[in-house]
């Protein structure tokens, strides 16, 4: 009986390489759109392009991973500031608004890829959680209204990216009216 193979946990600086590429990456995607090259992102990582192909063997792997890793950094942000904050859904909109419009060309690029910019997964899973504890912590203060949703949240997330990406108008008012819109009456 032969004993299964050892997870092997990834080299150091293999690690180090994988996230000079995403970092290079997301910072190309946010100033060049979809149209970036994997050549490009390589030089800008200081990396071989067989590095980056051993990490990311598609320009679709690459831009779900950059995905992905944006959506950790909100999630992050939301549980050590926000759940922190008595503000913490302003705080969660503001600072999506912020992401979305400094990497509007990386949200190009995901929906481009991927067909939408929602998280996906288990990110996704995670972020509505916070979501749904921002939204009872302001229940339970008053300050927001007794019938709101995770769903709302999201659909204001939603329209807070079309305005941005659509250059509608000034998120940061988006914002202000859909705070008050969520505010008891």
């Amino acid at each position: 009986m032969s004993t299964p193979p050892s997870r092997r946990k990834p080299r150091t600086d293999a690690e180090r390489n994988r996230a000079r590429v995403l970092e290079a990456a997301r910072a190309l995607f946010a100033e060049q759109g979809y149209d970036v090259q994997m050549s490009e992102v390589a030089r800008a990582a200081e990396v071989g392009v067989g590095t980056l192909y051993r990490h990311f063997p598609t320009r679709q792997a690459l831009i779900e991973a950059a995905a992905e890793h944006r959506s950790g950094e909100l999630l992050a942000f939301a549980r050590e500031t926000c759940l922190a904050t008595p503000d913490g859904l302003a705080r969660f909109l503001g600072h999506i608004g912020e992401v979305l419009a400094r990497d509007r060309g990386m949200s190009e690029a995901i929906e481009t890829a991927m067909g939408s910019t929602e998280p996906q997964g288990e990110t996704r899973t995670a972020l509505q959680a916070v979501a749904g504890e921002l939204i009872e912590r302001g229940q339970a203060e008053g300050v927001i209204r007794p019938d709101v949703t995770v769903a709302d949240v999201n659909m204001i997330v939603c329209g807070l990216a079309a305005v941005i990406r659509n250059a509608a108008g000034d998120w940061r008012r988006y914002i202000e009216i859909t705070l008050n819109g969520l505010h008891p009456r």
